[in-house]
């Protein structure tokens, strides 16, 4: 392995820290690499494995005002590219506004989701509840060659090169992008039309808004999608003609609101809405279906079926956990992040769009999140899906499940006591001829080692296990979104040689 540190970000976080989403598998990261024909310490990379699987998550740099939250870290874009059977891997900082800021500041500036927008130490900042951060640090999609990163509560996209981990600057689409309310995470690809289907929210009417991107990066479609008051989407579904948003029970106390007091709340009371909208509609189009009351934090996919829209998604059955006398103080503060306190399971809504009426049903009685599926399929029928397991009462992925959408059996494979993966993305093989015909690709802390690997499994027979694993230059914080992008889909990858040349070295 040819590896060379390239950058180092000054840290302010105090030596003897004890947060828990701080330290351990959650340690954060100084330093910036370079790593070339990555070791392979188990099997054999697959000579048709050809693209680059992306990470983003949250690596703080400085303290928090006063309550640090796991979603308030700066983004660290981690890059592991596959060519002619040799490896690379690149992570960076993303470079926003906020890193900048407060890295000449010498610490932090903007209040975090724990804290009360009034402690920011700056009137301006980003986001749907105001004076926050935005650092770009939750979700990963590639468009048009591009990646963007993005962050959970809405704010500026920035663009990333997707092959050497370096920040672009942010997105702007020709003057048109919407930086007053800005673009939340979770938006969607469809590699059909070339289109990027995405959404926003604000504490202002009409709390929500629909847009679509082209092909050739032009805004083409901007509509609003009116909500009965400020709420808090995190994720959204497409399929060949329809686009569909929600409207869960999970939401600011407005009286606390007010307040400038931000504390959710779960009102089993009111049903979860979907609203569906035809790609290009307007907000009249837009037509309420009413379900059993949730909340969903992660989609998988949708698709028509017949009068219907099939809409496939993780339903939590507690989706504001009791604290139960929990004895841990972290436990307890951090219990809304936990899949076995939320009990989120594979669901499925059948949205009739005759009748107006949701037939909906549980996919698996197994506690999973953070579901994936082959891209080329997103949006149309589909019958696998790729999601984590967690640690019971912490935010760490111990494992993952193949659901079988058809004959409703699960394949399994665990990292093992004191390892945690990160979101899976599933990489077509060249010339894939199914829907399983690829890999599955995730990072992993290893705390036993004092590592970090990048793992490839047989995306149609995960419980076999590696079928290679590659040495990272350091132990990396654990993580979350990812995403895959053939080596097809890269500007620069086609008409290079080599992946060198392809980064650019």
């Amino acid at each position: 392995m040819d590896v060379d540190v390239v950058g180092r970000i000054l840290s302010t976080l105090p030596e003897d820290d004890d947060h828990p989403y701080r330290t351990g598998p959650w340690q954060p990261q100084t330093t910036e690499w370079k790593a070339d024909d990555l070791e392979v310490v188990q099997g054999e990379i697959p000579a048709d494995l050809d693209g680059v699987y992306l990470r983003n998550t949250e690596n703080p740099v400085h303290p928090s005002l006063k309550n640090y939250h796991p979603f308030d870290g700066d983004g660290m874009l981690h890059v592991v590219g596959f060519r002619d059977g040799s490896a690379f891997y690149r992570n960076r900082f993303i470079r926003t506004d906020g890193l900048a800021a407060e890295a000449e500041a010498g610490g932090p500036l903007w209040a975090g989701l724990a804290e009360p927008p009034k402690l920011a130490l700056r009137e301006d900042g980003w986001g749907s509840r105001t004076r926050m951060k935005d650092a770009s640090s939750t979700d990963v999609i590639v468009h048009r060659g591009t990646a963007l990163t993005s962050f959970y509560q809405c704010g500026d996209l920035y663009r990333v090169d997707p092959m050497s981990a370096e920040t672009l600057g942010k997105e702007s689409w020709g003057g048109a992008f919407p930086s007053d309310w800005g673009v939340s995470a979770h938006p969607k690809v469809d590699d059909r039309t070339g289109e990027m289907l995405f959404f926003n929210y604000s504490k202002e009417a009409p709390y929500m808004h629909y847009g679509v991107v082209d092909d050739t990066n032009t805004l083409t479609h901007y509509v609003d999608v009116p909500l009965p008051g400020p709420r808090l989407p995190h994720d959204m579904a497409f399929t060949e003609n329809y686009a569909i948003l929600n409207d869960c029970p999970l939401f600011w106390d407005e009286e606390l609101l007010k307040k400038d007091a931000h504390v959710a709340r779960f009102r089993p009371d009111l049903p979860t809405r979907f609203a569906v909208i035809p790609r290009k509609g307007e907000t009249k189009d837009i037509r309420w279906f009413e379900a059993e009351s949730t909340y969903v934090l992660h989609f998988v996919n949708a698709y028509e079926d017949g009068d219907e829209i099939v809409l496939d998604g993780f339903f939590q059955a507690d989706p504001e956990p009791a604290d139960n006398g929990m004895g841990d103080q972290w436990q307890r503060a951090f219990r809304f992040l936990a899949l076995d306190r939320m009990q989120s399971r594979l669901h499925r809504w059948r949205l009739n769009l005759v009748t107006g009426l949701v037939k909906e049903e549980q996919l698996s009685d197994s506690i999973t999140e953070f579901g994936v599926m082959n891209g080329a399929y997103t949006g149309g029928e589909y019958r696998y899906a790729y999601a984590a397991t967690g640690k019971p009462s912490w935010f760490l992925f111990d494992g993952l499940v193949k659901h079988d959408l058809k004959d409703g059996t699960e394949e399994r494979f665990g990292f093992g006591d004191g390892v945690y993966g990160s979101e899976t993305a599933m990489a077509p093989r060249i010339g894939a001829t199914g829907e399983d015909d690829g890999y599955l690709i995730t990072l992993t802390t290893d705390m036993n080692q004092d590592a970090s690997f990048c793992v490839v499994l047989d995306a149609a027979r995960v419980s076999d296990g590696p079928v290679c694993t590659l040495r990272l230059p350091e132990r990396i914080s654990s993580g979350t979104h990812a995403t895959w992008a053939p080596g097809a889909d890269l500007r620069r990858w086609q008409t290079a040689d080599t992946a060198a040349d392809a980064i650019g070295l």
